[in-house]
């Protein structure tokens, strides 16, 4: 999703939201919503991962690689 680098600027409030909302249901279940610093949405480790905050350690992650889930994909590992 390359909503990020829109120019009206509502997508991107929307997506921060959502964002927020998935945080605070990770948080909910004990988990942490980690989003790479990565701001290239064509980079391979660009997206979001879920986190064991008492081990630090990836409870959902992309693969190969530990970030790139979208926040779709983040939305749908917290519902299971």
């Amino acid at each position: 999703m390359a909503r990020r680098y829109t120019s009206g600027g509502s997508l991107e409030v929307a997506e921060k939201v959502r964002e927020n909302r998935l945080r605070n249901a990770a948080h909910r279940q004990g988990l942490k919503l980690s989003k790479s610093r990565r701001r290239d949405p064509r980079a391979q480790d660009y997206g979001y991962m879920l986190i064991d905050p008492t081990t630090n350690t990836p409870v959902v992650w992309g693969s190969p690689r530990l970030y790139g889930l979208s926040l779709d994909e983040i939305e749908r590992a917290l519902n299971e």
